[in-house]
């Protein structure tokens, strides 16, 4: 009897997870980040490509309605296979299968690096490299394998001169929970503000914890002094990676080093969930050429860049466009979006 896989619709959380923590799959392609993005604005679908020997892929799928009979299909930091060889008949399959749902296009962020053998795979399969990314096409990983002597030596030696400052000056670290999310969302505001970025709205964050809380997948770190809150980030782990997903801070007691007490607490606490690297979730640009390029960015590169990681660039954003003529709107809309037109 033939093994010839097939595309399955996925309805449960547990086996499917499962799969993907098997094979490093993403935190963006779990089950709790799907309920997360259902919430907000998208509609989900989660397929499996499944022979008799079980399942050798698996996607979890974004449809946006952008406008009516203008339906975007996203597959974020995916799909998952078990094997490279995978990759071409599960596309094909799946790109039928979105089309059939009535979607103009099909836009994948994959989980690997630039310049990975998989690229030319997609290029087989008529996807195309676009600019316009919806996650950070660039970031740091730092290694937690080592031991943590070896990570802080690692380090830039303000940063561990940081971390112990830190503690000095009086500031403690502790796991918060929802009851934070008030303080949380105003340190958000302010930090947006401050350094001009926008932000989700209040019940995104808190819903983002419940759901992937669920899973045990999350932690709020909060770093205090005298009670008080200065800085807390959003962290989660998923398999082996633990992601730096969202950080605020106030505007005082900003010389007590809070946010180099929290990463350090982060990493810590990953390493403790037996996570094989800390991803500092997204660069404004990282350099081709080594880690040790001193000519920065920008402040935000030289703080995560400070933990002694490593600048890495995703493969980027592809797509496989099946409406000429409803992508051109798109693009078109995007263009006068970000002109502020629309």
């Amino acid at each position: 009897m033939s093994d010839s896989p097939t595309l399955k619709i996925v309805t449960g959380r547990d086996n499917r997870d499962a799969f993907l923590l098997e094979h490093d799959g993403h935190l963006l392609q779990c089950f709790g980040w799907g309920e997360l993005k259902g919430k907000f604005g998208w509609s989900v679908e989660r397929v499996s490509w499944e022979g008799e020997r079980g399942a050798s892929g698996a996607a979890q799928i974004l449809y946006r309605r952008l406008a009516p009979a203008l339906t975007l299909a996203y597959v974020p930091r995916g799909p998952v296979v078990t094997n490279a060889r995978d990759l071409a008949p599960f596309l094909e399959r799946l790109a039928q299968h979105v089309r059939g749902r009535g979607a103009f296009v099909l836009k994948l962020e994959p989980d690997w690096l630039e310049g990975d053998e998989r690229d030319t795979l997609l290029k087989q399969a008529r996807f195309v490299r676009t600019s316009e990314t919806i996650q950070p096409p660039a970031t740091i990983h730092l290694d937690l394998t080592a031991d943590l002597e070896t990570i802080l030596a690692r380090m830039k030696s303000k940063w561990r001169y940081n971390i112990r400052l830190a503690e000095k000056k009086g500031v403690t670290v502790r796991m918060g929970g929802i009851a934070d999310f008030g303080a949380f969302y105003d340190l958000m505001r302010l930090t947006g503000e401050r350094d001009r970025f926008a932000i989700h709205g209040a019940d995104y964050y808190r819903t983002a914890f419940e759901l992937l809380q669920a899973g045990d997948h999350v932690r709020l770190l909060i770093a205090e002094f005298d009670a008080k809150p200065l800085a807390m980030i959003f962290v989660t782990a998923f398999g082996r990676e633990a992601i730096y997903l969202y950080g605020a801070s106030g505007n005082e007691e900003r010389n007590r080093m809070p946010n180099h007490a929290l990463h350090w607490a982060a990493i810590r606490w990953a390493k403790e969930r037996g996570c094989a690297r800390y991803d500092l979730w997204g660069i404004p640009k990282a350099p081709r050429e080594t880690a040790e390029n001193e000519n920065l960015p920008s402040s935000l590169y030289q703080f995560k860049q400070g933990f002694g990681g490593a600048p890495v660039r995703y493969s980027g954003a592809w797509e496989l466009v099946f409406d000429g003529t409803k992508h051109q709107v798109y693009k078109l809309a995007r263009r006068l979006y970000k002109r502020g037109l629309g």
